[in-house]
């Protein structure tokens, strides 16, 4: 994969959900492009993620910045405190931020909407929706106070999914977040943009989201999710994390710089 050295050099970037996943594979990226990347996550191991790509002198696809500083914070940012914490942490750290990757969120359970309880779809919405809702809110103030900067937010065409109706609610709030806070911070000089990633194959978690399939029944529920995905998809694959953090990155980059209110497919045609 082609890496656009320098492309975020003087630039500070919060990353949230970066302790694994498409978060990770963001922050990677943009450490090789010369940006100060601030990675956030509740998990503990975030802090041993930023150790090892310091050591790695800025390393990912083949690429080293050896100058480029990464930074680490723990936050919990179900909670309006923790992004507000995460956001403070980021601004002592790198003194500024010109990018905020909203990347939290992902599916907890899988099944029909008749099976959910209450309680696991206030946590499905909690985890998916609010992190961006908080970070956003916490980030803007400093991003309006400067003139400039870009959020971008990661959705998902599983807005159009089965099996998973309270997460597909919460990522559509992702993208009219985007669409309506981009109205209002465009007088500002800040761009707020999206992706909206398909099917992605990944290492296995570090931390589960939740309980894996158990029963039959279960496993069958999540079975309909792939093979859904995989059939919506033009490509009729599943993307990698390398293909979704480009096109994060694009976005993040004043490449995209004509670029906002948008929320751009990165499923292999699938457009939710």
């Amino acid at each position: 994969m082609t890496v656009h050295t320098g492309r975020f050099a003087g630039k500070a970037v919060l990353v949230t959900g970066a302790a694994q996943g498409i978060g990770r594979a963001v922050a990677e990226r943009i450490a090789a492009e010369g940006g100060e990347v601030v990675l956030v996550d509740r998990a503990e191991l975030v802090h041993g993620v930023a150790e090892a790509l310091r050591e790695a002198g800025g390393t990912a696809h083949g690429v080293t910045v050896h100058s480029v500083p990464v930074h680490s914070v723990t936050a919990d940012l179900e909670a309006y405190d923790g992004a507000v914490d995460a956001v403070g942490a980021a601004l002592a750290a790198a003194g500024r931020i010109d990018v905020v990757v909203n990347n939290v969120g992902g599916t907890i359970w899988a099944k029909p909407f008749e099976h959910y309880t209450a309680e696991e779809i206030e946590k499905e919405v909690r985890r998916s929706l609010f992190p961006t809702l908080w970070t956003c809110r916490a980030a803007l103030p400093h991003l309006i106070a400067q003139g400039s900067g870009t959020i971008v937010n990661v959705s998902s065409v599983a807005t159009r999914g089965v099996n998973r109706v309270p997460y597909a609610a919460a990522k559509g709030g992702v993208g009219a977040i985007t669409t309506a806070l981009a109205l209002e911070a465009a007088p500002h000089g800040v761009r707020v943009v999206a992706t909206a990633p398909g099917g992605t194959e990944a290492p296995p978690r570090a931390v589960q989201r939740g309980p894996l399939p158990q029963t039959e029944q279960e496993k069958a529920w999540y079975q309909q999710i792939v093979d859904q995905t995989v059939d919506s998809s033009l490509l009729k694959r599943y993307g990698t994390l390398d293909e979704q953090a480009a096109a994060i990155c694009f976005l993040a980059s004043d490449e995209a710089s004509y670029i906002t209110g948008t929320i751009l497919p990165v499923a292999g045609g699938d457009l939710g």
